[in-house]
């Protein structure tokens, strides 16, 4: 159906921009996989659709071959070209562009979707796939940039010239033939990969499990091994005092040296340097002292240590033997570069005849090398009694190389089934005697399928990380699928290459929930790898301090060798940002959607956040779980976005809607924590099916201060169905529950409890409205638990708060109401970074939230503004009486402690002399300057961005482009 084209106001004029770029290299919330995100501005473009461009859909095709392949959303051939004729906007057709400009560079991507900018007319938001995120990014610059051309040419844009450029970086960049080989095996094995370089530095398998490969270089290939085969003259000592067939050969540094080697041994003879690869400086066929002085030189340019090999040359053909863990696994005879005479053609007309076989690229850009006429070239001509002007006769074979090497432009025929047994015996044993797990085994003799000892011939060299071009595209013959043993040899065929994820989201109580987890896995001996927004911990030791909330941090733990379990807390900034930092996780836990961070990166409700939160439970496989809160809409809604199964956790009670809900589901085979009451207290419930299970009373739990923290009674039911889905015993899970306590150490910032001149202090990161409604109900229970112990009179309540600069003006308001109807003082502190507010003005915004609550009956009787945390830290412990609960909502919380500490610290000390304690603060005594620091990279880290998330909930998958 065509498109409504609308009235222009004015001419076409090449408007269209990239606003903001993001690169998601996880699943997000456009889709499952990694994908290119731009936000680009039509501007005055807006009013025109392809089909008011005179001639662009007819320049456009013939300029990028291959859009007609495009199915777009009609799902056939030949789609995306109707939707061009029919009229669609130049946002998506950037998005066409740049995955057919990957798509020429090699690279396979093929989805793609694009969506209006809610709200903001003529924005876009282009989505697409890529393979490597620079030649991604790459491509949608270079979409644009013609989309602009088409529209008015630009003076200087020469599209092919800027298409060579881009192909040449997509060259540079791109993975070898042979790692390329490798990685295509693993990810069929589903084995994940982290390039760790710009280069072939790829780790295979997570955490402890991982394993690491450079080209055919793997974790197992040993440094002497690679050290003896790039030793050419140790390798043929040691092949031949173990009677394999060698060549003679000696090592010089000399041209006199040479020259006497050369006599000794007999010509003719082979000049290379001892320590060359990819057959450069390889001299052959040498019958005469001016041949080897010269060959001496071309040698000694490409040696590293002036080394030279002079070694009898052997007749025959050219073999390379691939061995892999000490088996034979493909053998290719290698024909040096040359052409072909017809008779009719030069030498130089049949070598850029051959080179324009669409097999043959530059380097290693593609099966076959461009052969290179350079002055070895033509020395190999010249002793052929050609130029490049000669004609050879039809049928002569011209050579232009005198190695078989595939870089220089030879040509491979494959031989695997061809050898005879001796000689693969022969191979097989060379690789042993060198210690390589991979080795190429260079034959040179008459016939492979013949016994090199009765027919003559020799091992040339042992090559460590051997090329696998030649094996996986042979010119001539069968392609063998060499990287299958590869990976064999890494991951035999029953190993792990995975660690189990846990990934932890959700408004409030992620970062706790998130250390219950590792604390009950780090009790069955696991080494457990976790981030959170306090920064990255492995196996308890906190490696780095930041808000380590993000994909980054994902990435390191998964790098990490120690680890064999990950808790990952996923924070809403991480997701926008970059997406997941990793493809999956097996296990989601979302513990609540509330209202925070609204009004940021397009999140406006509560329903975009949810959509937001749901990417981790997208991201559970079919054998994974998503441990959801039943009491929540939002996050019971996720249940139908999730593959694997769902555990819910509920702390609804018994003949409720919810409960009723969650009993129902176990009944038909389901899992769920639920809490069931009692006359003796709430008793946590695991239910499988038709089985209840026992786990603790709450009040029993440290962490939940004898029940009066309700919210970590609902983090401890999301851990403990977290630690039920990742195969804990009971017992372990009860245990870990029972000894994780709110401590400094186990859970700082959290709920922590320090006791000051016999008033309790609890420092926390509460920091929201939602947040708030849950600490106030804790303060309330345990103020009345704390009144029926103590003998003291009424006891206040005093809280310390703060509300991040960054959110809504209504959102900081509530967060002083909330306050006000629970503390009988709130003093109102601001963080050090204001976000973009003056100083005092978010502070002044809680107060007002504070005195509304006030003038409506609030409990609260006095607001107090103390901007700097620590002095404000300081005034609220100057008015504490004994007996009192204070509450201290912190941004720093390792210098709230300090001080704390130092107060009790000095007030004992005062004690013990008879004197009172007035203990100050000492800044070297902060806990966080004994950590090393790295940049945010969570919610913390958030700034302003254009880009939005879908506005309707959307299938993740980039659904609408099909190539």
């Amino acid at each position: 159906m065509a498109v409504e084209v609308p009235t222009p106001t004015g001419p076409a004029r090449p408007d269209l921009k990239i606003l903001e770029t993001r690169i998601y290299r996880g699943p997000n919330v456009w889709s499952y996989q990694q994908a290119i995100h731009l936000v680009v501005d039509l501007g005055s473009l807006e009013e025109y659709p392809t089909v008011s461009l005179p001639g662009f859909t007819d320049q456009l095709v013939e300029l990028v071959p291959g859009l007609d392949r495009h199915t777009c959303s009609r799902g056939r051939r030949g789609g995306f070209i109707e939707r061009l004729h029919e009229g669609t906007w130049l946002g998506h057709v950037a998005e066409h562009v740049a995955l057919q400009l990957q798509t020429l560079a090699g690279h396979d991507s093929r989805r793609g979707k694009t969506r209006a900018v809610k709200g903001e007319p003529g924005r876009y938001n282009v989505v697409y796939s890529y393979t490597d995120e620079t030649v991604g990014v790459a491509a949608g610059k270079l979409a644009v940039r013609l989309i602009n051309h088409l529209v008015d040419a630009e003076d200087g844009f020469d599209f092919e010239a800027e298409l060579n450029a881009f192909l040449r970086q997509a060259e540079r960049v791109a993975f070898g033939p042979s790692t390329s080989a490798i990685l295509e095996e693993a990810a069929s094995r589903d084995i994940p990969y982290i390039r760790l370089n710009s280069a072939s530095l790829v780790q295979l398998g997570q955490g402890v499990h991982a394993q690491r490969i450079r080209a055919t270089m793997t974790s197992k290939t040993g440094a002497l091994a690679v050290d003896i085969a790039s030793d050419k003259d140790l390798t043929t000592k040691l092949l031949g005092s173990a009677g394999l067939p060698v060549p003679k050969q000696e090592a010089v540094r000399t041209v006199r040296g040479a020259l006497e080697a050369a006599r000794r041994i007999g010509f003719p003879v082979v000049v290379k340097p001892l320590d060359g690869n990819h057959g450069r400086g390889v001299c052959l066929d040498l019958t005469s002292d001016e041949e080897v002085e010269k060959a001496f030189d071309i040698a000694r340019a490409q040696s590293r240590r002036g080394t030279i090999i002079v070694e009898s040359f052997v007749t025959g053909r050219d073999y390379r033997c691939l061995i892999v863990g000490g088996k034979m696994q493909a053998i290719a005879e290698r024909v040096p570069a040359h052409v072909v005479g017809d008779g009719t053609h030069t030498v130089g007309e049949l070598v850029e005849i051959t080179n324009a076989d669409p097999r043959r690229g530059v380097g290693h850009e593609k099966v076959l090398t461009k052969i290179k006429v350079d002055a070895n070239a033509l020395a190999v001509l010249a002793g052929q009694g050609h130029t490049l002007e000669s004609v050879p006769a039809d049928g002569e074979m011209v050579k232009l190389a005198l190695t078989g090497n595939m870089s220089t432009g030879g040509i491979s025929i494959d031989r695997t089934y061809d050898a005879h047994p001796d000689n693969v015996e022969i191979a097989e044993e060379a690789a042993r005697i060198v210690g390589l797990d991979v080795a190429g085994i260079d034959f040179i003799c008459p016939d492979i399928t013949y016994p090199v000892r009765e027919t003559g011939g020799a091992i040339c060299e042992v090559n460590a990380a051997p090329g696998f071009r030649m094996h996986t595209h042979p010119t001539v013959g069968e392609p063998q699928f060499i990287a299958k043993p590869v990976v064999d040899l890494l991951f035999p065929p029953g190993t792990q290459s995975r660690v189990p994820i846990v990934a932890v989201t959700g408004t409030n109580g992620k970062t706790t929930t998130s250390r219950m987890i590792a604390h009950i896995f780090k009790g069955l001996g696991r080494k457990v790898g976790m981030t959170s927004t306090d920064g990255v911990v492995i196996d308890e030791r906190l490696v780095i301090k930041a808000d380590a909330s993000g994909p980054r941090s994902a990435r390191m733990v998964l790098q990490n060798p120690r680890v064999d379990f990950a808790v990952m807390e996923v924070a809403r900034g991480g997701i926008l940002r970059e997406g997941l930092g990793y493809d999956r996780n097996d296990i989601a836990v979302v513990t609540n959607i509330a209202p925070d961070h609204l009004g940021m990166k397009g999140i406006d409700t509560l329903r975009q956040l949810a959509d937001v939160k749901a990417v981790i439970v997208e991201a559970v496989p079919r054998d994974g779980f998503a441990v959801l809160n039943a009491d929540d809409p939002h996050v019971r809604n996720m249940r139908r976005r999730c593959s694997g199964g769902i555990v819910w956790f509920s702390m609804a009670e018994p003949g409720s809607e919810v409960r009723e809900f969650v009993d129902d589901y176990c009944r038909r085979g389901g899992r769920a924590v639920v809490l069931d009451p009692s006359e003796r207290g709430e008793m946590i419930v695991i239910k499988h099916g038709r089985r209840s299970m026992q786990l603790a009373w709450t009040h029993l739990l440290p962490a939940t201060f004898g029940g009066a923290a309700r919210f970590n009674i609902a983090n401890a039911l999301a851990a403990a169905g977290a630690a039920f889905a990742g195969g804990a015993p009971l017992h372990d899970i009860r245990q870990g529950l029972r000894t994780f306590a709110t401590t400094y150490y186990l859970s700082p910032g959290r709920l922590n409890l320090v006791q000051v001149g016999n008033a309790d202090v609890f420092v926390d990161y509460c920091h929201n409205a939602a947040g708030m409604k849950e600490l106030g109900v804790f303060v309330d229970r345990y103020a009345e638990q704390k009144q029926g112990q103590s003998d003291l009179g009424r006891t206040s309540r005093i809280g310390m708060i703060g509300a991040a600069g960054d959110r809504r003006d209504d959102d900081i308001r509530e967060l002083g109401e909330v306050a006000a109807h629970h503390f009988d003082v709130v003093v109102v502190r601001e963080d050090a970074r204001l976000r973009g507010r003056r100083p005092g003005e978010s502070a002044q915004l809680v107060a007002e939230g504070a005195r509304k609550a006030m003038a409506d009956g609030a409990r609260c009787r006095q607001v107090e503004i103390v901007l700097d945390e620590l002095e404000a830290t300081r005034h609220v412990l100057a008015r504490t009486n004994p007996g009192d609960v204070v509450v201290m909502c912190v941004d720093n919380h390792a210098r709230v402690v300090a001080e704390l500490e130092e107060r009790t610290n000095s007030a004992q000390a005062g004690a013990r002399l008879g004197t009172p304690g007035a203990g100050t603060s000492d800044p070297d005594l902060d806990p966080s300057t004994l950590t090393e620091t790295a940049e945010a990279e969570g919610d913390e880290a958030e700034g302003e961005a254009l880009a939005t998330v879908p506005s309707e909930a959307q299938p993740a998958a980039l659904d609408d482009t099909a190539v």
